[in-house]
């Protein structure tokens, strides 16, 4: 519904609006100015909290191979959570992650070199066999020891020969290029 105005003569008016109403419109353009200003400024704003240093993270993912296999996946369960920035995960799984908000998924490809490193041949060392329990004298057992400086040390048993065992030092994922399905769910 149109109203009238009244009649005004043209000494009232300035570009066409009245003195009255454009005082009004001033005030309205100025009230959202601010508005806007101190929206943007504030703390307390509806911004989007987005993955930075120091921020407790909670992810679900997914773990795949380049064929496809799944070695690790929490979906469905408790998701892993973690505190940005503190090399928690594989440097360049946290990278990718910088930035991203609640409820964003991505597919992240973490090449060998950048994921658990390429193969060290200098970590494949053969052992006596009276080293190693019977039971454990299977290519493919994981075995868990301690180191020089009493850190756990985990190893796979490579190959089995007549006098000793072949172990393998290097990380399961060593050499394997990695594909994270990653969606964040929380970002404190």
């Amino acid at each position: 519904m149109i109203e009238s105005l009244g009649r005004m003569d043209s000494s009232e008016m300035l570009y066409g609006i009245s003195p009255r109403y454009g005082f009004r419109l001033c005030l309205l353009a100025c009230w959202a100015l601010l508005a806007a200003c101190s929206s943007s400024d504030s703390p307390d704003s509806d911004a989007v909290a987005r993955i930075e240093k120091g921020n407790l993270v909670s992810l679900e993912y997914t773990l795949r191979l380049d064929d496809n296999e799944v070695m690790d996946s929490n979906v469905g369960q408790e998701p892993l959570t973690y505190t940005h920035g503190n090399g928690e995960l594989v440097a360049a799984l946290e990278a990718a992650l910088e930035g991203m908000t609640i409820n964003d998924e991505k597919r992240i490809v973490i090449e060998a070199k950048d994921g658990y490193g390429l193969v060290d041949p200098a970590r494949v060392q053969e052992v006596p066999i009276a080293l190693v329990a019977p039971d454990a004298r299977e290519p493919g057992t994981q075995i868990q020891t301690r180191g020089p400086h009493g850190k756990p040390l985990y190893m796979r048993v490579k190959e089995v020969k007549q006098d000793t065992i072949v172990m393998d030092m290097n990380h399961p994922l060593a050499g394997k290029r990695l594909h994270f399905d990653v969606k964040v769910l929380d970002i404190e």
